[in-house]
């Protein structure tokens, strides 16, 4: 399959998936998300032992581009559900990918980004690397990612990070779990060489069978999880909030909130 948005290469086994919109830092579009899908779906019947996901550029993915953002007050209420659908599905299939997974955080992750890089089973960053789950500050509500970062870091944390919707670094991260490994910018590459070439080094069936196994402990709570996280998802694309928080973005103005 040829991709217009994604880079995917594949050597000895592992399989890189690199989002390639440097100009835009990396920010996904629908057709991003569908070739992402598309491509952890090939990684799952191939040949790949094991898929690392980067960035291209100074970002490893900065949230939905702007031009989505812009589109989303005129949008009917079926493409928000049909958007809500397509970005539980990018991220379930990331989440449940038969093959080891491993994010390579060289830059700002956020948002949409926060959520690629912390879903995949190793996510190594830099010291500098920025993450955040900021949709409250545009109005917008974390819904799908908030079912993952419960069962990764607790209720309690899971709170603060999407009610504040702050962003935190790499060493905070590690702190709380979403991270694996904090690492020189100088030493990422051969550090996901290395681990990548470990995971290659052991059973296939032994780590498919222990994915299918994690994920099978979870998928009732994220079944559930997740239908009311895609309703609320598409929900909160309606309400005055977000048209005002996306507005005041686009204007680089603070938003005024309904009471």
């Amino acid at each position: 399959m040829s991709y217009l948005t994604i880079l995917v290469a594949e050597e000895a086994g592992i399989r890189t998936v690199t989002l390639n919109r440097p100009d835009r830092r990396n920010a996904m579009t629908p057709e991003m998300q569908q070739e992402l899908i598309a491509a952890f779906e090939e990684a799952a019947v191939g040949s790949c032992r094991v898929v690392v996901l980067k960035g291209a550029g100074d970002a490893f993915c900065s949230g939905l581009d702007l031009s989505v953002l812009r589109s989303m007050n005129d949008k009917p209420a079926a493409d928000h559900g049909a958007d809500a659908e397509r970005i539980a599905t990018l991220f379930r299939k990331l989440y449940e990918l038969s093959k080891p997974t491993i994010a390579a955080v060289h830059g700002p992750a956020v948002a949409g980004g926060t959520a690629l890089a912390t879903l995949c089973d190793f996510t190594l960053a830099v010291p500098a690397a920025k993450f955040g789950y900021t949709e409250a500050r545009i109005g917008f509500v974390p819904a799908i990612v908030s079912a993952y970062l419960a069962l990764q870091v607790g209720d309690k944390r899971a709170r603060d990070l999407l009610l504040t919707g702050r962003f935190f670094d790499a060493e905070e991260a590690h702190r709380l779990g979403l991270v694996n490994e904090v690492v020189q910018p100088d030493a990422l590459d051969v550090r996901v060489q290395s681990l990548a070439n470990s995971l290659v080094a052991n059973s296939p069936q032994s780590q498919a069978a222990t994915k299918r196994l994690l994920a099978a402990q979870n998928k009732a709570w994220l079944d559930a999880a997740i239908a009311h996280a895609k309703e609320a998802n598409a929900q909160a694309r309606e309400t005055a909030d977000f048209r005002e928080g996306i507005a005041a973005f686009l204007e680089k103005r603070k938003p005024v909130w309904s009471k």
